[in-house]
């Protein structure tokens, strides 16, 4: 038998049918006559609840360890710098496009996880304005020309 979502049991192909009274060997289900229950008749597990909701489960994978942190956040640093980096190529170039800028301002905007090391704090903190005053220089002087 194969437990198929909440619904109850239901019996799988390969699944070996279920002796009947007459084999003399294994139980029997009191009440079922002529052998076997069918799927139909077996009873649903509903009413036996789990040990936590869907909210519990949900909940707990929204817990994130230090680590995770500041994992996330060096992450974010490392996309800031990245998109600084192909800003000051573009620039040198003179090919600095819309969508570059759009995509600095997008790593800009997202919110980062707070870590307990202060001194990546710092540098954190220090990219993100590096970065936010870039943009804003080139946001004033693409609204100048």
């Amino acid at each position: 038998m194969k437990v198929t979502g909440t619904g109850g049991l239901s019996q799988t192909p390969g699944a070996r049918p279920a002796r009947t009274a007459g084999d003399g060997a294994g139980f029997r289900v009191a009440g079922a006559q002529g052998g076997a229950a069918a799927p139909s008749q077996v009873s649903s597990a509903s009413g036996v609840g789990g040990v936590f909701g869907v909210e519990a489960l949900l909940a707990m994978q929204d817990v994130e360890t230090p680590t995770e942190r500041r994992r996330r956040s060096v992450r974010r640093a490392g996309r800031l710098l990245d998109d600084l980096d192909e800003l000051k190529i573009a620039l040198l170039g003179g090919e600095l496009s819309q969508a570059q800028l759009e995509r600095l301002g997008r790593t800009i905007r997202e919110q980062r996880s707070a870590t307990d090391d202060p001194k990546l704090e710092s540098l954190l903190d220090e990219i993100e304005t590096r970065a936010a005053v870039e943009l804003a220089k080139l946001e004033s002087a693409a609204r100048q020309a």
